[in-house]
């Protein structure tokens, strides 16, 4: 088994032509046609429906299609994985955030840390909570940053991992600001009337958060959710294009709301979640890590 095969697999499978395939992996087609075949020997099945036109791969080689490509997806992963142990040195901190801290706290925290801490060199990790959690649990980066709440605590062992908290944010809805600077959409006396919602996708962690904060409202909210996505960002863009109401980290808006692009779409106190920003680490006996800039770095924040 060679790992150009299954490259020269999925080119095919995409491109659906022996021709164009062999013209974009730089081979003759005899060439091309001759891998495809030895990973069909290799298979023990066929995998292309050659008597069809365009090229069309048969049940099996559907199949495999799904996995080559989660296969040289994680061969590229532990590839760069490898490749950033050798370039991060004793002096890069490499953090692992989730997607909604790292395009709008992340950048605004580092700043002010490099203010009273001095310069640090970091390597950003933006992934959803769970891959986050991973890359700290397999030992890939030296820093996890989080939301916490109460109500979702993180599955972190305590006596494996430490936390420093640095610091709330606040989860609350904000829609397009109209010419007055006033919501286009407002949770508090709608009436009954569907409000157009922007939501988190399921399984999200922030989703889960804003299923409490309808749960615990003091009205039933009609949201009508016509949008989803696990990215605040996301959320964020669609909002401010007026697509719909959305709950968003106060972090995330402060830019679009002192514009008066955004407008919080409730009264402050309603309808809102305060969440803990949280540090995590390895125990340093336990840790495979233990870089001296990132010891220096938690002894900072802990003190």
């Amino acid at each position: 088994m060679e790992t150009k095969w299954f490259e020269d697999f999925v080119s095919l499978a995409e491109t659906r032509s022996f021709s164009r395939s062999a013209q974009l992996r730089h081979v003759t087609q005899p060439a091309f046609s001759r891998r495809i075949q030895a990973l069909e020997a290799w298979a023990g099945v066929d995998l292309v429906d050659r008597s069809s036109y365009p090229t069309r791969l048969t049940g099996a080689g559907e199949t495999l299609l799904a996995q080559a490509v989660e296969i040289l997806g994680s061969l590229q992963s532990t590839r760069n994985m490898l490749r950033s142990h050798q370039a991060s040195g004793d002096d890069m901190i490499e953090f692992a955030v989730p997607h909604s801290l790292a395009f709008s706290f992340f950048p605004h925290w580092l700043m002010d840390l490099r203010q009273r801490f001095g310069a640090i060199k970091t390597r950003l990790n933006a992934l959803n909570v769970h891959d986050a959690m991973l890359k700290l649990g397999e030992g890939h980066c030296d820093l996890l940053l989080v939301y916490h709440h109460a109500s979702e605590p993180l599955q972190l062992d305590p006596e494996r991992y430490e936390m420093a908290s640095i610091g709330f944010e606040m989860l609350a809805p904000y829609a397009k600001a109209d010419a007055k600077g006033q919501p286009m959409f407002r949770l508090d006396g709608h009436k009954g009337q569907k409000i157009p919602f922007l939501s988190y996708a399921s399984g999200a962690y922030l989703s889960r958060l804003v299923e409490l904060i309808v749960k615990e409202a003091d009205v039933p909210l009609q949201l009508d959710a016509l949008y989803e996505t696990d990215m605040a960002e996301g959320l964020k863009a669609m909002a401010l294009e007026g697509h719909g109401l959305a709950f968003l980290p106060a972090s995330s808006v402060s830019k679009e709301v002192q514009e008066r692009r955004l407008a919080r779409a409730a009264p402050a106190g309603q309808f809102e979640l305060s969440m803990e920003l949280r540090m995590y680490r390895e125990r340093p006996e336990l840790s495979r890590r233990n870089k001296p800039a990132a010891l220096a770095l938690w002894d900072f924040l802990t003190n």
